[in-house]
């Protein structure tokens, strides 16, 4: 069994900075594509970034391209989403994920983690 931990979310004012972490155990890091999404209450679980097996490609979502910056560890079988000028509107529960293909839709990915609340006060 696969498991993903999400972990640093917190409080923190707008155009502040977080750090999140996602310890994967269970299966060979380096394997799995890992994303991280989000979800505010009342809505839809959406894309944010994602990183390939390597590390060596990158995509984000236009609304947080430039501010947040995702990597890998495989190492140290961790992923890190770092998030600069943090918005009212990036409020959400963040979720890391995992999977053996490159996608942007959560049918994609196959291991989910438990979340981590992120709240950005004005």
């Amino acid at each position: 069994q696969v498991q993903l931990v999400e972990s640093g979310g917190g409080l923190v004012q707008a155009g502040g900075s977080l750090r999140l972490s996602c310890a994967v155990s269970g299966d060979t890091f380096s394997t799995n594509v890992v994303a991280w999404f989000r979800q505010a209450p009342g809505k839809e679980r959406e894309f944010v970034a994602r990183i390939s097996r390597s590390g060596s490609l990158s995509y984000y979502a236009d609304s947080v391209k430039g501010r947040f910056t995702i990597a890998r560890d495989n190492a140290k079988n961790t992923a890190y989403l770092e998030m600069n000028s943090l918005k009212p509107d990036d409020t959400a529960v963040y979720y890391c994920a995992a999977g053996r293909r490159f996608g942007l839709t959560v049918n994609e990915y196959d291991y989910w983690g438990q979340g981590t609340q992120v709240t950005v006060s004005s």
